[in-house]
């Protein structure tokens, strides 16, 4: 008989609860993970607990093990980490990293779970899912030596992004942010700062991810002429205005969309899913991205704490859920 399990669902917009979940028994390729942590990733987990996925996008949102349909019931989440209990020898034991759901126990498919090196923390290793967004929008911005770099809101994705080119040499990299308090997260990470109206101009690339019209627009106008903005921001069922007639075109200006859920030609010959995970969760090794989680809560507070999380009043980067021990 398999252990209980419990998840969390969406059951409409605003409104969770934890679910009873029956566990099938684990095939030959599969294997039964008990979770650890996962993560809530305040921007697009945020925008789907208000209901927020526009009907024409409701195909392409889906999370890789996602059980019903948006706006809700809808179990939505895709930043878990946990350990093996049953499956192959080489993997039982072992922590891994998943793309699922805020779920306590689950079963998946060998393939879905990739192996946590052993110098990553398992309560880092939630980040896995947003360092994986960063190293895609890496490969389609394609950041050269030398490049002025501007990264332009200072949330999970965004900051994500920014201790990546961190370790680029020679660029000259700027985080910007309208709210002064990410300071402390930027220096944490070894980046200069600045708020949008004191931010640096002439920037060869500019990476966008506030989410806002106002931030793509800024970011817009920090660019030399023929730079680019790589645009991370998914806005969900709201419309962005951009001031299109202005300098764009005599400046030459490029803006390109960047999108996780398919591995940026830009990216060597035969990289995969796969392997774009395992490089993410290699880099995880590096203990400044802590400053990327700035909470923690137990898991049977989620309920709770996602309504406060959606509203601004507990301000986020990544959450951390933790899972009961189960003794």
């Amino acid at each position: 008989m398999n252990p209980a399990a419990r998840a969390f669902w969406l059951s409409s917009p605003g409104h969770g609860e934890l679910r009873d979940v029956t566990l099938r028994e684990p095939g030959e390729d599969e294997v039964l993970v008990r979770a650890l942590y996962s993560g809530v990733s305040r921007g697009t987990e945020t925008l789907v607990f208000r209901g927020g996925v526009p009907a024409s996008q409701h195909d392409v949102m889906r999370a890789p093990f996602q059980e019903g349909d948006f706006p809700g019931p809808v179990k939505y989440g895709y930043l878990s980490v946990g350990v093996v209990e049953r499956g192959p020898d080489a993997l039982t034991g072992r922590t891994v990293f998943c793309l699922h759901p805020h779920q306590s126990r689950y079963v998946v498919p060998v393939s879905a779970v990739t192996v946590v090196p052993e110098e990553v923390p398992a309560a880092r290793a939630v980040l896995a899912g947003t360092v994986e967004t960063a190293v895609n929008a890496l490969w389609d911005a394609a950041p050269q030596i030398g490049d002025r770099i501007s990264v332009v809101g200072g949330g999970m994705i965004g900051c994500s992004v920014a201790a990546l080119l961190a370790r680029f040499p020679g660029i000259r990299l700027q985080l910007v942010d309208a709210d002064p308090g990410r300071a402390a997260t930027a220096e944490a990470l070894g980046v200069d700062f600045a708020t949008p109206e004191d931010a640096t101009g002439e920037r060869d690339l500019v990476i966008h991810a506030s989410a806002t019209e106002q931030g793509l627009t800024r970011a817009l106008e920090l660019l030399a002429p023929e730079g680019t903005v790589v645009e991370l921001s998914w806005y969900g069922d709201r419309r962005v205005s951009l001031p299109l007639g202005e300098a764009f075109h005599s400046r030459r200006l490029t803006l390109r969309g960047s999108q996780v859920g398919t591995v940026s030609p830009a990216a060597r010959p035969g990289r995969g899913y796969a392997e774009r995970m395992t490089l993410a969760l290699d880099l995880l090794a590096d203990p400044a991205l802590d400053a990327l989680i700035t909470g923690e809560s137990d898991f049977a507070e989620l309920p709770e704490l996602m309504p406060r999380l959606t509203s601004g009043e507990i301000p986020a980067l990544c959450h951390r859920v933790r899972y009961p021990d189960p003794a």
